[in-house]
Order: structure tokens, then sequence, then C-alpha cells
């Protein structure tokens, strides 16, 4: 089963992964202001994953996709792939693991 990660960047903002459960990573956020946020953001991720409509798809210049909330604000990236094929795996991995995935925090000591 996948989960995510918080953890708090050098610059002191917050952002989240998305790993799967062999533990690769799979979608990650921007930065977040307070955890508070970084929360929200994972709540959306969950919320919209399941939707195809949400996923924008790269090509160039490598394949790569980024998931979009309601509001056309990007919530996540992915990894880069080497084919469109892995790109679709990954974006299936995280329709697959992100509506039930755990949060662990990786703030607190």
């Amino acid at each position: 089963m996948g989960y995510f990660e918080i953890y708090q960047g050098k610059n002191g903002d917050h952002y989240f992964r998305l790993k799967a459960g062999n533990h690769e990573p799979i979608l990650h956020s921007e930065g977040y202001s307070s955890r508070a946020a970084c929360e929200n953001g994972i709540e959306s991720v969950k919320k919209n994953s399941p939707n195809n409509d949400r996923y924008v798809r790269r090509e160039a210049p490598s394949f790569s996709f980024s998931l979009k909330a309601t509001n056309g604000q990007v919530i996540g990236q992915s990894e880069t792939y080497n084919s469109a094929a892995a790109r679709e795996n990954g974006i299936e991995s995280v329709k697959r693991n992100a509506p039930e995935a755990v949060v662990k925090d990786l703030t607190v000591a």
C-alpha cells in the first residue's frame, strides 16, 4: 500500500511526496508555508487522484504528468519517465495508492 510523507525543506516550507508500496516516489508537491496547508494538499490529491481528467500528460522534454485540483491548481508533479507507457503506469499507481494512503510525518522527531 502507498503512503504520503510530509517533510520540511531547508527553506522551512512543508512538502509531501506519495510513495508506492515499493517505496518508490510517484508524486511530489510544491512547497507549502504551513503543515496544515500541506495536509490540505494531501487531501486534495486523495480526492482528485481517481479522476483521469485531472491529469496533465507531458511528453517533452521527457515523459511526466501533473495532477490538478478542480480549480485548475497543480497539486502534484510526477517523477520523469522514459516512455509514455511508463508514465501511464505512474498515473495508474497514483490512482490506486493515493485515495487510501496513510500519512507519515517526517517533521516530528
